[in-house]
């Protein structure tokens, strides 16, 4: 008797209710298929976790058709066998020989163009099963090979990992809505310094997150994210250095580089996501409440195989003497955390933001100056100079204040107007003299001419 694949038996595991069942009622069937299609799964070869109805429905009929047998993946009947013309096929192996790193699209041009083939005929799957056959699919190795080692943070607080990882699709204040959970963790003891669900992974989200773990955990040395435009701000880096932060990207599409924080999702997936009920989560803040509730009484609290048996807040907890605090920065970690714009006040004394227009203080009228903004509630506090010295305050532009307001009048003096120009030095008055001058001069009259005769 042949083993049972692995595949199979996963897949009779997520058919678990059903597969129990000698008879279902009308419509439970749609009905346990729509449910299982919620939870997350550890997929054998995937990087996805959600499976969709239609792929949990044709598994359920495998299997009542034939077992845990019809369950296994069926191996394709021209495996290693192309159907190509031997003609077709030598001219897709010569061209890959040539540079062994075209694609599959660039092959297929290529032969369209030499005229081997006919546009449109030749299928992406066709070239790479005789790729594959002939062992060449994949581009050679670099001859640089990336080494790995695995390593720890001495103490707590010498590195934290940033990283987003999406989530379940939840119904939110009535909406459905794509949810994304913002982590960061402290290397040497597994710590999450802080967690939370976003309903997006903007640079904003990142920093939100970053300011609650400040006032929790400290100061790290040095913050490791991902190489992503999110983390590339502006605004991040300059709230690092200004924390005395060292952040590190990423090399792009890398996550071993994060391995600790990619653990802690796969974890996270199997205890909490398979745990929640979606129908309890109303608002963002059910979702997160439920989070933090894990994560400081479940995760925190359990033993960890990598901390020799000590659980990630112990093992904090002993390194809290090598962990710096904010100290004077904790006064300032608001402005810290501000966005700055750069904008040039308009005649009326006013800048945009968000589409609407603030009133700063006048004397600044055409000037370019930095308008403080607090990016959570999206409200403009202040001006600042282009060197961050403060210009004033913000308020919301009034139309209605303003047509009762009584205006100051500057007198000429004070506007710097130009005295009138005195008759002896106006270029008026001197061209209307010459003019008069011209006038009163005689008019002589010319004599006739004389004849000779």
């Amino acid at each position: 008797m042949h083993p049972v694949h692995p595949l199979a038996l996963f897949r009779l595991s997520v058919l678990g209710p059903l597969a129990s069942r000698e008879r279902l009622e009308r419509g439970e069937l749609k009905r346990l298929i729509k449910e299982l299609a919620k939870h997350p799964y550890e997929i054998p070869g995937s990087k996805r976790a959600y499976l969709s109805e239609k792929t949990i429905q044709h598994w359920y009929y495998l299997w009542r058709r034939g077992g845990i047998d019809a369950l296994a993946p069926k191996p394709r009947q021209d495996r290693g066998h192309s159907k190509l013309p031997p003609a077709v096929q030598a001219a897709i192996l010569a061209c890959k020989k040539q540079n062994p790193r075209r694609s599959i699209d660039t092959l297929k041009r290529l032969l369209e163009e030499q005229g081997v083939v006919a546009r449109g005929v030749l299928s992406r799957s066709s070239i790479h099963r005789l790729l594959q056959q002939h062992g060449v699919s994949r581009p050679p190795p670099s001859e640089t090979v990336t080494e790995r080692r695995s390593y720890q943070a001495a103490c707590a607080g010498d590195l934290w990992y940033g990283d987003v990882m999406h989530g379940p699709r939840l119904t939110i204040a009535g909406r459905e809505r794509r949810v994304y959970l913002v982590s960061l963790m402290d290397d040497a003891s597994r710590l999450i310094t802080h967690s939370a669900f976003c309903l997006g992974e903007t640079a904003l989200d990142i920093e939100g997150v970053l300011k609650q773990s400040l006032l929790k955990r400290g100061r790290p040395k040095k913050l490791v994210v991902d190489n992503g435009a999110a983390y590339r701000a502006k605004s991040l880096q300059s709230i690092c250095a200004r924390l005395e932060i060292r952040l590190v990207y990423c090399r792009a599409f890398d996550p071993q580089a994060k391995g600790k924080l990619e653990r802690y999702h796969r974890v996270f997936r199997q205890q909490f996501l398979s745990e929640l009920n979606p129908d309890a989560i109303g608002e963002l803040i059910d979702l997160n409440a439920r989070l933090w509730a894990w994560v400081d009484n479940v995760y925190h609290c359990r033993a960890h195989s990598g901390l020799e048996g000590a659980t990630p807040l112990q093992r904090y907890q002993a390194d809290l003497a090598h962990i710096r605090p904010l100290g004077l920065a904790a006064t300032q970690l608001d402005n810290l955390f501000h966005h700055r714009l750069q904008r040039k006040v308009r005649n009326d004394a006013t800048v945009s933001y968000q589409g609407q227009f603030f009133e700063v203080p006048y004397a600044l009228m055409g000037r370019t100056v930095m308008l403080v903004v607090d990016p959570h509630a999206q409200q403009p506090l202040a001006v600042e100079s282009l060197t961050g010295e403060p210009l004033g305050a913000v308020t919301p532009l009034n139309y209605l204040a303003n047509y009762h307001r009584h205006r100051h009048r500057p007198t000429p003096s004070k506007i710097g107007a130009p005295p009138p120009p005195s008759a002896q030095h106006s270029a008026v008055e001197h061209a209307l003299a010459q003019q008069q001058a011209a006038l009163s001069q005689p008019t002589v009259t010319p004599a006739p001419p004389t004849h000779r005769r």
